[in-house]
């Protein structure tokens, strides 16, 4: 056996760094189980060497091959890789993480609210390598939907890996902020795009505004095609089906409101806790959901109980992950909310996720 030990990246959340080593030994864990590795990671645990904490582990030799690297690289906390030589000896591994854009793009926006973009990975991670597009993950095509999008965390970490991103968000302010966002960000780091805001309607109804950018890495690269696009829709959630084709997201990744500063919005009214807008939306978000697709849910136990929460997606025709990896990635974020991840598989009964066709709006919606 061959021993490696990752260095952990510092993160600027002080509560999250905390639990940092044991979320990144837990997501080890499901990369180990995804099948994605030729050398699967055992013996995962969390040493101090030199007074430094690091995710040691242990793989069969002749050792982590080419592309397994480039998959590990990849882990949400990964900052540097060492193969261990003796008990004292740390000898640097190579990591080339998925990184097409400038890494401002998801750490230029700060607001009230923000998910921090370390678990944000996480979280994409987890739920990729759960579904029948886990063979993808590192040359694509996926499709990421963020179905209570916020101002885009999720979709600018889909851009980063080189995939297309979808978001529904109800907040119009935050629609607008986001459209801002990336267009002067494009701007400023001189990428050939296009984007627009256009009114989509139905039967000559408005039904939801649609922000959607075209871009790529280099001029090359979107003169021959290669291009990557997020579209962001505001309207409700509940709705997403009168404007997006139904099985156009390989995977759905969201961070449901906490009931703390934000509360989530149904017939109701205004609710703390999630599960009233879970309910009403899970079932749409399933009909996103290709066969063999996954859904990644975080959300803030101390307003809804993990039974609860794994119901509403099973209610859906879900199938809710368990065991090792997948039962370990709850972590407290503040003294009200203590954050906790659900990740579940749809029945693929074609055997595998078919490559994304371009075009997730439903045809009988137009811009207009």
């Amino acid at each position: 056996m061959l021993r490696y030990a990752l260095l952990l990246a510092p993160s600027a959340n002080r509560v999250y760094a905390d639990a940092a080593a044991r979320l990144a030994r837990a997501e080890l864990t499901v990369f180990a189980g995804s099948g994605v590795l030729d050398a699967a990671p055992v013996d995962a645990a969390v040493e101090r060497i030199g007074g430094v904490e690091y995710l040691t582990f242990a793989v069969p030799e002749p050792g982590l091959g080419v592309r397994d690297l480039a998959h590990l690289a990849n882990l949400s906390a990964a900052y540097a890789l060492f193969e261990r030589v003796g008990d004292d000896l740390l000898r640097p591994v190579p990591l080339h993480p998925l990184a097409r854009y400038d890494s401002d793009l998801v750490t230029i926006p700060k607001y009230a609210g923000k998910t921090n973009e370390q678990f944000t990975r996480l979280l994409l991670n987890v739920t990729l390598l759960a579904s029948a597009s886990a063979p993808r993950m590192l040359d694509g095509p996926v499709v990421v939907l963020d179905p209570l999008c916020g101002r885009g965390t999720t979709l600018n970490q889909a851009l980063m890996y080189g995939y297309d991103g979808i978001g529904v968000e109800h907040d119009g302010k935050d629609v607008d902020a986001y459209a801002a966002f990336l267009r002067t960000w494009l701007r400023r780091k001189r990428l050939k795009h296009t984007a627009e805001t256009l009114p989509v309607r139905r039967d000559r109804r408005l039904v939801a505004r649609r922000f959607e950018a075209v871009l790529a890495p280099s001029r090359d690269a979107h003169r021959s095609g290669a291009t990557q696009r997020v579209t962001v829709l505001h309207t409700d959630t509940t709705r997403a089906r009168e404007v997006l084709r139904p099985r156009c997201a390989d995977v759905i990744v969201t961070d449901a409101p906490y009931g703390v500063a934000h509360g989530s919005r149904s017939d109701a009214g205004l609710s703390r806790s999630p599960l009233d807008l879970l309910t009403a939306a899970v079932p749409v978000w399933r009909e996103l959901l290709r066969p063999g697709g996954a859904l990644g849910l975080s959300w803030n136990t101390h307003v809804a109980p993990r039974a609860a929460a794994e119901a509403v997606l099973a209610g859906a025709g879900l199938r809710v992950l368990d065991g090792p990896g997948w039962r370990d990635l709850a972590h407290r974020v503040d003294q009200a909310i203590d954050r906790d991840v659900l990740v579940a598989v749809a029945n693929d009964d074609s055997g595998a996720a078919r490559p994304t066709p371009r075009g997730d709006l439903e045809p009988s919606a137009e811009n207009g």
